[in-house]
């Protein structure tokens, strides 16, 4: 019997000493809500990379993304504290800050625009577009100045035209497929799908405003300025996703990640990839050009006439990297 207690006894003391040992607690994941446009897109390519290479993981963070309508909507809902971060066009970005928001421009994103004018298979030139209906994100939105950058120069005059409003690009398309309008400002890859399916591309903004960003990523700065460390970690992660998404050699992954989280057709995804690396889309360094902010800001003086619009007042002291 003394034989068989022995064992016993002696894993007592093991689970007695287990109950009172200390040990070392499981770190708590640091959550990040993040603000968007509409849905999965390719602007979205570094998020989902850095949650896919485990770049979010290895600084503790879980990133939730929620999606607004809007550009204007994530900065306002950003403003309230409805999420922490956000990245959404850089224009509302700006103009949020200037009437008074509580928000910063941490880093760019895309540094130059990404979209193509699609037009209905009858049109087949800009010209075209004097008299018709056109979509663009919003009244105040940077795709209307986008917009009026391609169209002036090939002789169609604001006034022109009538413009729609929808700020995501999803819903764009949907109008340009219904016949609801006659052209559309469209974000890879839904402008490769509308090419396909035989609607006309007029060109790629880019070709005329290669000054203006596009994106930038901003946050809410009461909570940025109690968690500078948790925000110093994203944007190291983010970045590292930027360059591994600028690796050709990362392409087949790069554009099975962005597959799967956005339920695009891989052969649009691979000319997204292919397009977005021949146009220098997204900023590598983790850095925003006051120069390239300040294009931006000339362009909102006209209807903030009785603000100042002081470039320095968009930053997060000692976290946002400005060059000249």
């Amino acid at each position: 019997m003394r034989s068989r207690i022995i064992p016993v006894a002696a894993l007592l003391i093991q689970l007695a000493y287990a109950a009172v040992a200390p040990s070392t607690p499981a770190r708590a994941v640091d959550a990040i809500e993040m603000g968007s446009v509409g849905g999965p897109t390719a602007l979205l390519w570094p998020l989902y990379i850095a949650t896919a290479k485990g770049m979010f993981a290895a600084e503790n963070l879980d990133i939730k993304l929620i999606f607004a309508p809007s550009s204007a909507a994530v900065q306002q809902q950003l403003a309230a504290g409805a999420f922490q971060i956000s990245n959404s066009g850089l224009i509302d970005q700006v103009r949020a800050i200037f009437e008074g928001a509580p928000i910063a421009v941490v880093r760019l994103e895309g540094q130059v625009p990404p979209y193509a004018l699609l037009a209905q298979r009858t049109i087949k030139s800009i010209a075209e577009l004097r008299g018709k209906t056109i979509m663009v994100g919003g009244e105040k939105d940077i795709t209307r100045i986008y917009l009026e950058r391609m169209l002036t120069p090939n002789g169609v005059k604001a006034g022109e035209y009538d413009l729609l409003y929808a700020g995501s690009t999803l819903a764009r398309f949907a109008a340009l497929q219904s016949g609801a309008v006659s052209a559309a400002i469209l974000f890879p890859p839904l402008n490769f799908r509308a090419e396909a399916a035989g609607f006309t591309n007029l060109g790629f903004i880019v070709d005329y405003a290669k000054n203006l960003p596009f994106s930038g990523i901003s946050v809410n700065t009461a909570w940025a300025v109690r968690n500078k460390e948790r925000l110093e970690k994203f944007l190291a992660a983010y970045t590292k996703a930027v360059v591994w998404f600028n690796d050709g050699g990362n392409r087949s992954e790069a554009v099975r990640i962005l597959v799967e989280a956005s339920k695009q057709s891989p052969e649009d995804t691979e000319k997204s990839y292919d397009m977005y690396r021949k146009i220098d889309f997204f900023e590598t360094k983790g850095e925003v050009s006051k120069k390239k902010v300040a294009e931006i800001v000339d362009i909102l003086r006209s209807d903030m006439r009785d603000k100042p619009l002081d470039v320095d007042r968009l930053f997060l002291p000692n976290v946002t990297r400005v060059t000249e």
